[in-house]
């Protein structure tokens, strides 16, 4: 069966582009607009891994990686950001929130893809 990922971003072309590449990765992927529409689905379904954007409105993605760590069905789950931020200070914080990489936009689909498995093995 195939890994089944959450794509969090608040651009519907971003979220569109990132779901087509881990798709085409042989990824299932389910989709939410910001850190508080991830969160309500996540806490009724199980993710292999999350990627999430930074800067959303209503939750950002730190604050969202924050609350999954809380879960218990998410203390050891990957989660990847992947933005336009890559100052060292963001770095630091989405870390110390519990993110397990950084990938910074624009992506390269096939690192993207190489990456989820990376953090899947």
């Amino acid at each position: 069966m195939s890994k089944q990922l959450l794509v969090v971003d608040d651009s519907t072309s971003m979220r569109q582009m990132v779901a087509f590449a881990l798709t085409s990765g042989g990824f299932q992927v389910s989709e939410a607009e910001d850190g508080q529409a991830a969160l309500e689905i996540a806490r009724t379904r199980s993710f292999d891994a999350v990627v999430t954007d930074v800067n959303m409105p209503r939750m950002d993605g730190i604050a969202l990686i924050r609350e999954l760590r809380q879960l218990p069905a998410y203390r050891f789950t990957p989660l990847l950001m992947l933005t336009t931020e890559s100052g060292a200070d963001k770095k630091m914080e989405g870390k110390t929130a519990g993110a397990t990489g950084w990938l910074v936009k624009p992506f390269d689909p096939e690192q993207l893809v190489a990456t989820v498995r990376k953090v899947l093995a």
